[in-house]
């Protein structure tokens, strides 16, 4: 592969199970390191280094695992003691755009499956950060779930670069001007 991804571009990465989406969205993340090549992070200042990526950057994926012994509010704060917030909200208020209020002090082991994507994809649109990166952000997630989902792409991902992975369902990615089939850099 030899890719450009420049802000305020959503691209999606497509292709089946095992094509290597998730793999590529966590070398971009810095979370794994490319088997060969190389990943250059540039912003308007000049070259970030790689081990600083993560202040740039917000993942979130059915495959990240949260602390299940943490309210949601713990996880919250905890969250945004990494990452700073999105100017002009505060932590309470981010949980009340979760759509979760009456579950803040709710355990997070006992969310159900869609409880759980929401709260990963609200602590990723509500960093503030250049680079959302998202794997499969409408698994688990019934229609409002999805509606919320797309609400949050048209308020929170102008001027932020966006990586949407998946497989099936159009709704995660319709709005992405950029598509990537992985199929098509196999060998």
């Amino acid at each position: 592969m030899n890719l450009s991804f420049q802000s305020g571009e959503q691209i999606a990465v497509l292709g089946p199970n095992g094509s290597g989406k998730s793999t590529l969205l966590q070398v971009i993340s810095g979370a794994i390191l490319p088997t060969e090549g190389t990943i250059v992070y540039r912003n308007a200042t000049g070259l970030i280094p790689a081990e600083s990526i993560y202040r740039e950057v917000a993942i979130s994926a059915p495959y990240l695992e949260l602390i299940d012994e943490f309210t949601f509010g713990e996880i919250v704060r905890l969250h945004f003691h990494f990452k700073k917030v999105l100017p002009g909200f505060t932590m309470e208020e981010i949980i009340v755009q979760s759509g979760l209020s009456q579950s803040r002090d709710k355990v997070y082991k006992y969310f159900s499956s869609g409880m759980k994507q929401r709260v990963k994809l609200a602590l990723a649109f509500f960093s503030d950060v250049n680079m959302l990166l998202l794997d499969e952000p409408c698994a688990n997630l019934d229609q409002d779930g999805i509606n919320w989902y797309q609400d949050l792409v048209r308020q929170f991902s102008l001027n932020r670069l966006m990586v949407i992975c998946s497989n099936t369902v159009e709704e995660e990615y319709n709005f992405c001007s950029r598509k990537l089939l992985m199929t098509d850099f196999k060998l």
